[in-house]
């Protein structure tokens, strides 16, 4: 099979492992939110920065370094894998001991048992990130995608239970660690590979030398990403990091799941076709504005529909999501420049470089939260704002470099995807705050939504935008496949 079949079948199984576990995700989602309170997903939030921390941990990027090397054997694969497994003992223990603290910096005391419960699932998640690294060189994400479904489904299941059974947050709890432990089950089962009792140092140090920069970033990301998590819920209430939580997670439903799907197939294509930086940089900018022309409308579309979307799907308990949401929608359209401007660098093996821009950007994080501290919420939201946009520039210093797109011109190549979408939502606004507030929400959004999107391929096709007749030839692929 050729490079681009692979890439396309990788990216259909990719899209059904990511959008099936966000839809199921979403649904139990929905059904949870109308049973518990927001309080009890602010006490899940306020740990997130420590299970990121600890998930980061586990790998130190070494997963990535097997992704990317050509001549990786079992001895390489088994090596990482026990690796991982000592690790992730080690890590839930320091976890177990350090619960009574994290409770105590939140001032919650239930925090301690939650903490050690929910971080069992370090253990499953250190057994099988060899296998889906593996799984994932080789472009087998049918065989994910298999996996991750049936786990999603039962974790949900087993959360909407219990939740009916008055277990409140632990319903949360409990599914988190049955999703982990069901998906253990089935990539042993399914994946095909298991390690021999082969431990070679000399593979280690190759592996660990490429992968611990990459590890550290990651670290430095996963705790500056959830760092306004700590800060809501260290001086904000509960219920207040509850309704930031919902709204970040609105915000992220077609942002990062689109641009997880896209950069695990993408990842291994790049990787083969790095030495032609030409042919690099027209794929790279070709998935680039793909991806900004479909996710740009649905987050503005949305963000102006944020009233009638939030009361409908959550009820009105959940209303104070939605001006938080409407802030975070306008930092979430950079995110996809950000990670793909980065994946240039681990593409070309420059995870020094990465690391030495995730520092960077640290920096101004740190800042940028204690300016806005003062003023509350919004200037918290308002900084996220700032930040995206700034750090933008410094992820897109070394993409000019290697494969010579420069920041501006990536900015000037997706402003008149921008600019479609900014237009098409303000009509969205317009004509709903004008004219259908006194309709059901159902009707608000049913008619915001066909007005949105009927207007937003108007413009263009009327400004030839190249996306358009890319994605029908996609979508008409994919039918032609799915029937014959």
């Amino acid at each position: 099979m050729s490079l681009r079949k692979q890439a396309v079948f990788g990216l259909m199984w990719t899209f059904a492992q990511q959008f099936g576990n966000q839809l199921i995700g979403f649904v139990v989602s929905l059904v949870l939110a109308r049973i518990l309170l927001p309080e009890e997903f602010g006490l899940i939030a306020m740990i997130a920065v420590f299970v990121a921390l600890g998930n980061g941990l586990l790998d130190s990027g070494l997963s990535k370094s097997l992704i990317r090397d050509r001549e990786a054997d079992d001895a390489d694969y088994s090596t990482v894998f026990f690796f991982n497994l000592f690790a992730g003992f080690l890590i839930y223990l320091l976890v177990f001991i350090s619960a009574p603290l994290i409770a105590k910096f939140y001032e919650y005391p239930i925090l301690t048992n939650i903490v050690r419960v929910y971080c069992l699932s370090f253990l499953f998640t250190a057994a099988t990130s060899v296998q889906l690294a593996k799984l994932t060189k080789e472009m087998k994400f049918r065989t994910q995608t298999l996996v991750a479904l049936p786990a999603a489904v039962i974790a949900g299941i087993v959360g909407i239970v219990l939740a009916v059974q008055d277990f409140g947050v632990w319903s949360l709890v409990y599914s988190s660690l049955v999703n982990a432990l069901v998906g253990f089950i089935l990539i042993w089962k399914y994946s095909g590979w298991y390690p021999s009792l082969n431990f070679d140092t000399i593979k280690f140090k190759k592996h660990w030398d490429y992968g611990y920069k990459l590890g550290l970033a990651d670290l430095l990301n996963r705790f500056f990403n959830n760092i306004f998590l700590v800060v809501i819920g260290k001086y904000f209430s509960a219920a207040q990091l509850g309704f930031y939580t919902r709204a970040e997670t609105m915000k992220q439903l077609p942002v990062s799941n689109l641009d997880r799907a896209l950069n695990k197939v993408s990842f291994p294509v790049f990787v083969e076709i790095k030495d032609d930086p030409e042919r690099l940089k027209k794929a790279f900018r070709k998935l680039l504005k793909m991806v900004i022309f479909v996710v740009s409308p649905v987050l503005l579309i949305m963000a102006a529909m944020a009233e009638p979307l939030f009361r409908f799907l959550f009820t009105e308990k959940w209303l104070p999501s939605a001006p938080y949401f409407q802030v975070l929608c306008l930092s979430g359209l950079l995110f996809p420049l950000h990670s793909y401007n980065l994946g240039i660098l681990n593409v070309y093996g420059r995870s020094d470089l990465f690391l030495k821009l995730e520092v960077y950007k640290k920096f101004l994080i740190v800042l940028a939260v204690l300016l806005a501290i003062p003023f509350g919420i919004y200037g918290l939201l308002w900084g996220q704002v700032a930040l995206s946009l700034v750090a933008f520039f410094i992820n897109a210093k070394y993409t000019q470099k290697y494969i010579f797109y420069s920041p501006i011109r990536q900015l000037l190549d997706i402003v008149p995807i921008l600019t479609a979408a900014f237009i098409s939502a303000l009509l969205v606004w317009g004509i709903d705050y004008n004219f259908l507030e006194i309709y059901p929400d159902i009707i608000r959004l049913l008619s915001g939504g066909i007005i949105g999107a009927s207007f937003y391929l108007l413009i263009s096709k009327i400004g030839r935008f190249e996306q358009l007749p890319q994605l029908y030839e996609l979508i008409s692929d994919r039918l032609k496949g799915a029937t014959n």
